[in-house]
């Protein structure tokens, strides 16, 4: 089927390139008449391959639309995950279905393409967001506020792009989500690959500053290089709380660990992606010897109930911590992002964090827990 073919490999093309997409970050789509291909929860856009995407029957995701779910977020989130599902073709129910799957299939294009580049949430992560997105896309996109992931999303983008299409006669293909990322869609893989590039270009435009890793240093209990004593032992000692840990040092890291008000701009969380595998809250230390990590890191567990992914330690850099080496990889990775994140924003007012029940909900959701433990193997 060559259109499923076309799906994997515009999945590909962009999972493997890092300014797109990290960890299992992004969903694609592909439908027909009768089917949505859509891909499964937990796997990875990079090495995407036809049986990476779920088989979802669209008269059944129809269906969902028609009915009536609890008014509690718990209740209804598990109602419509249950009618997901259940909206399987036969054979495909070792796959678990994108969290998005409902905003895919309602998007009127046959191919859609949701991802979260740094670039991109330079602009939904900021101050000035929407303003800056209708100066920069003028009617060629529409701006989502923050709404929780999952069925309300796809209602929201629903209503907006039902209102969109009745004012302008045709169906926006560009869909920014404040703190969240863009979804793109168009008829066609080239079509998508196009419009992409016109909205990195156009955000790129307005840059003032790029991120300046060029001194930047990731080390690991197993690195060849030579670690330095104190960061040896404070890897150590976090590797003990927390399974493992993985150091990184850049000037831009430098200057955000300088001291407390200088961490403010990425002490806290931007996009649900940052929470699922960096966590909503970062552990600042301010002094750097073993014994001071364990206690700051029990006091961080008895008030938030959770570890700590990230932390990060004055004037020295940030660990990355997680229950392998993997997961303190990842956790990294989407603290660098965060870090690109906030230097992108300034050129749009300044960072914008998620706020705390959008934080909470996040947390405390059973599909994000899911795909982070999939994503961590």
């Amino acid at each position: 089927m060559m259109s499923l073919a076309a799906l994997t490999e515009i999945s590909r093309y962009y999972g493997k390139d890092p300014e797109y997409v990290l960890a299992g970050g992004g969903n694609t789509s592909w439908k027909d008449g009768e089917t949505l291909y859509v891909k499964a929860s937990g796997t990875s856009l990079a090495d995407a391959v036809p049986d990476s995407f779920v088989k979802m029957e669209r008269k059944a995701l129809a269906v969902i639309w028609e009915k009536q779910y609890p008014e509690s977020s718990d209740g209804r989130e598990s109602a419509v995950l249950t009618d997901l599902m259940s909206a399987r073709k036969p054979g495909e129910e070792n796959k678990r279905p994108s969290v998005e799957t409902l905003l895919h299939d309602i998007l009127p294009f046959a191919f859609v393409v949701h991802l979260h580049p740094a670039l991109v949430n330079g602009l939904t992560c900021s101050q000035r967001g929407e303003k800056a997105a209708e100066e920069i896309f003028g009617k060629d996109a529409i701006w989502i506020a923050p709404v929780n992931p999952g069925y309300e999303l796809a209602k929201t983008v629903k209503a907006a792009i039902d209102d969109y299409k009745s004012r302008n006669g045709k169906s926006a293909a560009v869909i920014f989500l404040q703190n969240h990322g863009v979804f793109v869609g168009d008829n066609s893989a080239e079509g998508i690959k196009k419009i992409y590039g016109e909205i990195m270009d156009k955000i790129g435009e307005r840059i003032k500053r790029h991120p300046d890793f060029s001194d930047e240093k990731i080390l690991s209990i197993n690195s060849d290089s030579q670690i330095e004593p104190q960061i040896s032992d404070l890897m150590k000692t976090l590797a003990g709380l927390a399974g493992s840990a993985v150091f990184m040092r850049s000037g831009e890291i430098t200057k955000l660990v300088k001291d407390r008000a200088s961490f403010a701009p990425i002490s806290s969380a931007f996009t649900p992606d940052h929470i699922v595998y960096a966590g909503s809250e970062p552990l600042f230390i301010e002094e750097n010897t073993s014994a001071d990590i364990r206690d700051a890191w029990t006091q961080y567990v008895e008030k938030t109930g959770r570890k700590p992914k990230i932390v990060a330690v004055q004037e020295l850099g940030g660990f990355g911590v997680g229950g392998s080496e993997k997961a303190a990889f990842l956790a990294l990775e989407l603290f660098r992002d965060a870090i690109k994140v906030v230097v992108y924003s300034q050129s749009f007012g300044g960072p914008l964090f998620m706020t705390k029940d959008k934080i909470d909900f996040i947390n405390n959701w059973e599909v994000e827990r899911y795909r982070a433990s999939v994503s961590a193997k």
